[in-house]
C-alpha cells in the first residue's frame, strides 16, 4: 500500500494507543504527528514526528484541526475536536476503535452535553469503560482498513 501522503494526527496527550498507531504506520508507509501539550517520548523515525504546543486551552486541538485534511486520519477521544476534523474532511478514529462520521457525530455532541449537564445538576454518572485489549485490538484493525481505504482513494 502507498500510504506516504497519508498522515495520522494523534490527540497524544491521553492516547491509549501510541504504539499501535507507530506499528500501523510502519507498515503502511503513513506518516505520524503526535500532538501534545508536554514533551512526549516518541520513535526516532523519518515518519513520526513530534509537536509540543503550549499549555493553552484547546492547544493541542486547534494544532490538529489546522493540520487536518481529506488525507488525514485523526485519533482523539475529544469528541468536539473529532467535529471540527470531520468538518476539514479527515476520518476519525476513537482510541477504542470507533469511528467518528459526520452522521454519528451529531448524537456523540449531543450525548455529551447531556452528561455534562447531569454532572452540572450534582449527579453521580460512571466514566467510560476502562480500556480493554478487546478496544486496543478493535483499534488496531479500524485503523489498518481506514488507512487502506484512503489509499485506495
Amino acid at each position: 500500500m502507498n500510504a506516504r501522503s497519508l498522515t495520522i494526527l494523534v490527540d497524544a496527550d491521553a492516547c491509549p494507543v501510541k504504539e499501535e498507531i507507530y506499528r500501523v504506520a510502519y507498515r503502511t508507509g503513513a506518516h505520524v504527528v503526535v500532538v501534545s501539550n508536554q514533551w512526549l517520548r516518541v520513535p526516532q523515525h523519518t515518519q513520526i514526528r513530534r509537536v509540543v504546543v503550549s499549555d493553552g486551552f484547546d492547544a493541542a486541538d486547534d494544532w490538529i484541526a489546522e493540520a487536518a485534511d481529506t488525507r488525514s486520519v485523526v485519533v482523539t477521544s475529544d469528541i468536539l475536536l473529532a467535529d471540527r476534523c470531520i468538518k476539514k474532511g479527515a476520518s476519525v478514529l476513537a482510541p477504542t476503535g470507533k469511528p467518528f462520521t459526520a452522521a454519528s457525530i451529531g448524537g456523540a455532541i449531543a450525548t455529551r452535553a447531556i452528561m455534562a449537564d447531569l454532572r452540572a445538576g450534582g449527579d453521580q454518572i460512571g466514566g467510560p469503560a476502562p480500556f480493554s485489549a478487546a478496544d486496543r485490538s478493535r483499534f488496531l484493525n479500524a485503523l489498518d482498513a481506514l488507512l487502506v481505504k484512503l489509499a485506495r482513494g
